[in-house]
């Protein structure tokens, strides 16, 4: 099964970036409109979605396909 996922970021006291709550979004596209939608909300630094494919009744998934990135994101996200 494929998952999709949006992601905030907001700015943390050390000078970092945390992550918010991500919401799991019906399809791709959907995914890439709430990140844009989060990373115009004054509270978050940016914002990315992804998809991951796995299966989690045995906590099996593999590596996270970024699919779109806005405003800041930790540089191990990298950019899509």
């Amino acid at each position: 099964m494929i998952y999709y996922l949006a992601v905030p970021f907001a700015h943390v006291e050390e000078g970092g970036l945390a992550p918010g709550q991500a919401i799991e979004c019906p399809h791709a596209a959907a995914a890439i409109r709430c990140a844009q939608a989060m990373s115009n909300d004054q509270a978050n630094a940016g914002a990315l979605a992804f998809s991951r494919q796995g299966d989690p009744d045995v906590g099996e998934f593999e590596d996270a396909v970024i699919l779109k990135t806005f405003g800041e994101v930790p540089k191990d996200f990298g950019r899509a």
